[in-house]
């Protein structure tokens, strides 16, 4: 029976060389696990790694972060971010894990924006609204991929006219490098051949506590922002701006997660939690503090710089009972989100800042996650 078992091992191994001979990423994952064809165009896992032991694996399907490897204040190699082990896992869920979002990130109301006199009805997604893109969003879309060196990945994507409802042949790239001072350095570029709304953004889960099977709310937040735009029960901002001063929104100094989360405040329970976009103080500057988040646990400190003129906090309420990487089961609130953006539904508010993009003009955007060790 030995014989017979070594004999079938020998067999598998020979007709999967490839498998038996390939190293794991530092997060565990196996490249081969995202060798694929997705609706005709090719899938893979690109691997980028610094001189500090940093790792971060993206696929170009969905330009999905996978994993993000950071060390702990021990040293140790400490995935921050949820995300599944192989692209079926991907293919099989509508989770929003690490992905790009676009054309359009957050919700735009009524699926429906009206520009230069015409109006463009879009593709709905969860309920009326459309969300990230609509369901055929760039999320869901196999980027064409070329990794330019060992710390920087290039993606790009053409969006025809109509996509989605939304107008213009929009060619969009993204940029990935992860640099030498532990950040994961995100850039955005677009043009387009006629008038249209763009607002892209990534929208990876952190948990930098080193137990990605369990909730972030001991986690410390700091948001460096005066003001926020409520939202109505169907999460679509009302159009005003409102200072945090007063509300379990103001988080302009570091304060758990966890600590009002629940308290009887209208905007908290429309979400039952956090979902909201705050309006940053930085005038864009990308050298001004944006966010800040640290887990006392692992000493891993997570630092935001954007471009953007706001952000959109969530605390991770729709992602539990999912089952991710190292069969992982992710609660509910088991991580946030940290996207870089314009305000939701801008195109139907002109007081907010315009997404509008025009011939001749190049969209662009950036956002820095930057990670540190804290001595608590």
């Amino acid at each position: 029976m030995n014989k017979i078992l070594l004999f079938l091992l020998i067999m598998i191994l020979s007709t999967h060389p490839s498998r038996a001979q390939e190293v794991t990423t530092l997060s565990g994952l196996h490249p081969s696990d995202f060798t694929a064809e997705v609706g005709g165009k090719p899938v893979a896992l690109y691997i980028l790694k610094n001189k500090n032991g940093l790792e971060a694996c993206i696929t170009n399907y969905g330009g999905r972060v996978v994993s993000l490897v950071t060390p702990d204040r021990h040293g140790t190699p400490t995935d921050v971010v949820l995300g599944f082990a192989t692209i079926n896992d991907y293919l099989q869920s509508f989770s929003y894990f690490g992905t790009l979002l676009g054309r359009y990130a957050g919700r735009i109301a009524d699926s429906r924006f009206e520009l230069d006199g015409t109006e463009y009805r879009l593709q709905a997604g969860f309920g009326r609204h459309c969300l990230h893109g609509g369901m055929g969003g760039f999320h869901m879309r196999v980027w064409d991929a070329v990794q330019i060196d060992g710390q920087t990945l290039e993606l790009s994507l053409f969006s025809p006219d109509g996509e989605a409802g939304f107008p213009g042949n929009l060619q969009v790239k993204v940029i990935y490098t992860l640099t030498d001072d532990n950040a994961l350095d995100i850039r955005y570029e677009a043009v387009t051949d006629k008038a249209t709304v763009v607002n892209l953004s990534n929208h990876s889960y952190f948990n930098l506590s080193g137990a990605l099977d369990t909730p972030i709310l001991e986690h410390l937040i700091q948001i460096n922002a005066d003001a926020f735009t409520p939202i109505d029960e169907t999460l679509i901002p009302t159009g005003t701006i409102q200072p945090v001063e007063g509300t379990p929104l103001d988080l302009r100094s570091p304060a758990p997660i966890g600590a009002h989360i629940d308290d009887d405040y209208p905007q908290l329970k429309l979400c039952n939690g956090y979902d909201h976009t705050w309006v940053l103080n930085t005038g864009g500057d990308i050298k001004k503090l944006a966010a800040k988040a640290v887990s006392e646990k692992s000493g891993i400190v997570l630092e935001v710089y954007t471009t953007e003129p706001g952000m959109q906090f969530y605390t991770g309420m729709g992602a539990s009972a999912i089952k991710g990487k190292q069969g992982i089961t992710y609660p509910a609130r088991g991580a946030f989100c940290l996207e870089t953006q314009h305000y939701p539904n801008s195109p139907n508010q002109p007081g907010f800042p315009s997404t509008t993009l025009r011939p001749g003009e190049q969209y662009t955007s950036r956002c820095i996650y930057k990670f540190l060790i804290s001595n608590f």
